[in-house]
């Protein structure tokens, strides 16, 4: 089946409309290679507690554990005094959750996005094989992780609220730009971190800074007016707040937010297809 015969994900008004942003192209070639993304996702993921006794519960005790340690030292050694965690421990623990399986769903990709390519050098070298997809099986592995921190997020937002906020039915709404916004992210350092892996040292540097930039273990409304602008910037604190919206706080989102948010996503992210399958070429030979 050759890339022509793939039929287009989109039609009618909607489909012009993503065709005429550039949108439709990478969603054509993941289509097109969703057997090889399917096969290559499968087989990390069973690699990835393979051998372990407790296999997939990792997954499950590392969010709880960092939740615990963060709750603690940021609620009563630090002593925070937010808008959030007047509310109580309780509900400050599951503005936190919702913080981290945002960010550290952006974290495992920009740690592991430098090295991609190298990681799969044989296969790119000795076959001709769409080293773009790559970036998705990488995004769909995490996704499948921060998943299963969301499901824990849920079962102990129902036993503590005794409830769901009805607004959650959103959630879509907000993870399809994020998870293409992390998609674009995924290419772009594919790119740099095929010429040195410094990039992956520099990722591992300044990750853990940018955790404190963004808005975790606090509300954007417990930031000083002057410095709410800029914190506006940081796109990963945009998508946390409007998770606490629609998962925690049951409000509908800032639609002016939302929809820059948006925007902005979509730009990175057809801008770095188009960058990497530009130089597509080059990447791979200076692997």
């Amino acid at each position: 089946m050759t890339d022509a015969a793939v039929k287009k994900p989109g039609s009618g008004i909607t489909g012009e409309f993503a065709e005429s942003l550039g949108l439709v192209t990478p969603l054509e070639r993941a289509w097109h290679f969703r057997e090889l993304i399917r096969a290559v996702v499968r087989r990390e993921l069973m690699a990835r507690f393979s051998g372990s006794i407790l296999g997939w519960l990792w997954a499950i005790f590392g969010p709880l554990l960092m939740l615990s340690v963060y709750t603690i030292i940021f609620s009563h050694a630090v002593g925070i005094r937010s808008q959030t965690a007047s509310h109580g421990v309780a509900n400050y623990s599951l503005n936190i959750f919702v913080g981290l399986i945002v960010f550290n769903l952006f974290a495992e990709l920009a740690y592991r996005a430098p090295g991609l390519l190298h990681e799969h050098v044989n296969f790119i070298k000795k076959s001709i094989f769409p080293s773009e997809t790559l970036a998705w099986t990488a995004a769909i592995r995490a996704s499948v992780y921060a998943g299963i921190s969301f499901c824990v997020l849920l079962f102990f937002t129902v036993l503590i609220t005794h409830q769901l906020a009805p607004t959650i039915l959103l959630l879509p709404f907000v993870f399809v730009p994020f998870f293409l916004f992390l998609l674009g992210v995924s290419w772009f350092l594919m790119a740099l971190g095929s010429f040195t892996r410094d990039v992956m040292h520099l990722m591992a540097s300044i990750v853990p800074v940018f955790m404190f930039a963004t808005p975790i273990f606090y509300s954007i409304d417990d930031v000083p007016p002057g410095l709410r602008y800029v914190l506006r910037i940081n796109l990963i604190g945009d998508y946390v707040e409007l998770m606490r919206d629609i998962v925690l706080l049951d409000r509908l989102p800032n639609l002016w937010l939302y929809l820059g948010t948006v925007f902005v996503s979509l730009v990175i992210f057809r801008s770095a297809y188009r960058f990497y399958m530009r130089y597509k070429n080059v990447f791979v030979d200076v692997i």
